[in-house]
């Protein structure tokens, strides 16, 4: 299984920007929907990469997350707004889950304190929400909003996490969730048991199930920002494709992130159309383009088809 970079998909209107994007969705159409940083905050493709529409300008206080609900409605997490909002595809408000004003006691367990992401109970329509960077938990509603179960704490051991991320489900009702400063992505069944966990990953980041292409786990992968390993190969800027037991399949990207077609510099989203092509979200702004001097924005999505 191979994976080839598709230079130049999705061109922007004339003087727009991403800033950078920080997660992207694909609907049942094969649209693309990219959640960015930008001033226009959805923004939508056709699978071929025709601009279609955007929307939400004025509403995000900073894009994070974006997930299809089952009903194709849009689910969007906003880690500054510490809400996870349901919309439908052209941007009218269904449904707030938080208070954008009022954040959790940082670390206490109750929801929200900047959340990162959302996934749904293939069978229930359950909503499992990753909570996040200021929290240590996993929270489920039903899919009107109202609480049903949390768990998790701080910690390494089996159940704890340290930055949930994000977060998925199989087509068995499977949740994956992304223990990205543990190195790890943690199995669990629906009602909170822990089943097992997925290791020789570097800081995962994003987090995809492709359940119609054979069953597979996409995991975006972040680099070292240690300057004790940051010269040392092979330590994130990828993605690697994973059977759901854990078996590496393939894995996308050089040795070191960087910025030709095909490489990586922050994978922080990933989605997979019905083709199984793939589109990565990367948040290479935050990462490292804020930082240079001058500042300077870097890619931050790209199309791989599946050869």
């Amino acid at each position: 299984m191979n994976y080839r970079p598709v230079v130049g998909w999705g061109r922007l209107p004339e003087g727009w920007s991403y800033v950078e994007a920080t997660s992207v969705a694909v609907d049942a159409k094969d649209n693309v929907i990219v959640f960015n940083r930008g001033q226009h905050p959805v923004i939508v493709f056709d699978r071929e990469g025709t601009f279609l529409r955007s929307w939400g300008e004025g509403m995000i206080r900073r894009a994070h997350g974006i997930t299809i609900g089952p009903d194709g409605t849009y689910w969007l997490t906003d880690d500054l707004h510490h809400t996870i909002r349901q919309f439908t595809p052209d941007g009218k408000l269904l449904l707030t889950i938080g208070d954008p004003d009022k954040p959790s006691a940082l670390q206490g367990g109750k929801p929200f304190n900047r959340p990162t992401h959302v996934a749904f109970g293939p069978k229930t329509g359950d909503v499992y929400i990753s909570d996040g960077y200021g929290n240590s938990r996993v929270h489920k509603y039903d899919p009107k909003g109202r609480h049903l179960l949390s768990w998790g704490e701080p910690g390494t051991d089996p159940g704890c996490f340290n930055l949930p991320h994000n977060i998925a489900t199989d087509s068995e009702g499977l949740v994956y969730v992304a223990d990205r400063e543990n190195h790890r992505v943690q199995i669990f069944d629906g009602q909170a048991h822990y089943l097992t966990q997925l290791n020789n990953l570097h800081r995962p980041c994003g987090l995809c199930c492709d359940r119609r292409n054979g069953g597979l786990l996409f995991v975006g992968e972040l680099p070292s920002q240690m300057a004790v390993n940051e010269a040392v190969a092979n330590l994130g800027a990828r993605v690697s494709v994973v059977s759901l037991k854990g078996d590496v399949i393939t894995r996308i990207g050089g040795r070191f992130k960087g910025e030709k077609p095909g490489e990586f510099m922050a994978p922080h989203g990933c989605a997979v159309d019905a083709r199984g092509d793939l589109y990565v979200a990367e948040v290479s702004w935050t990462a490292f383009g804020s930082s240079e001097n001058p500042p300077r924005e870097i890619r931050s999505l790209q199309k791989f088809e599946r050869v």
